[in-house]
């Protein structure tokens, strides 16, 4: 559904001339960094995965809505609602990476987490916004989605796309290790 709403409202968003879509397989929504890929070991990663496959085996599907698109200075996104489901997850998550290395090493702050998936990125400063809410005010819908995963990927940000390797993955509501180097619903 995401895919198919991204099909319909890219093409308009590149035709302002200011935002850059991102490619249907790239979007995500990124719930927690884990640590720079030169600054984390594989055991580290291994350890991390199968602690956070552990608290999330817990967890039963979410069901979220996306949406509606919103502007803000780095591109375009759909918000993901209600917040509190999804920062459950994300405390979850938080969890996991705080069972191996102890609570005061998980990276990035716990509050002001805001949940959302990016449908394009700014290209240039100081862009006119009317043009992009005329956009996003033709598509004023809310898609629902289940989350019922995350996944362990390894992620850079070359040619103003972000890009990811799949490490691992964990399915709410199973035991084991994470599936398939920040945790992101995929």
């Amino acid at each position: 559904m995401i895919h198919e709403f991204a099909r319909q409202i890219q093409p308009e968003l590149a035709a302002t001339g200011a935002l850059g879509p991102i490619p249907l397989e790239w979007l995500h929504m990124t719930l927690q960094g884990v640590g720079f890929t030169d600054e984390v070991d594989e055991e580290s990663v291994r350890e991390v995965a199968a602690a956070v496959s552990d608290r999330v085996a817990g967890l039963g599907p979410v069901p979220v809505k996306l949406g509606p698109a919103a502007v803000d200075p780095e591109g375009v996104n759909l918000p993901v609602r209600p917040s509190a489901a999804v920062d459950a997850v994300r405390r979850a998550v938080r969890a996991g990476i705080a069972d191996v290395w102890g609570a005061d090493r998980v990276p990035e702050a716990e509050e002001g987490f805001r949940p959302h998936v990016s449908l394009a990125y700014s290209q240039v400063s100081g862009i006119p916004l009317a043009p992009i809410r005329a956009v996003l005010d033709k598509h004023a819908a809310a898609l629902p989605a289940v989350l019922t995963r995350v996944s362990l990927i390894d992620i850079s940000r070359d040619e103003q796309v972000y890009r990811w390797r799949l490490i691992q993955r964990a399915s709410f509501g199973t035991s084991g290790a994470l599936q398939g180097r920040s945790a992101s619903h995929g």
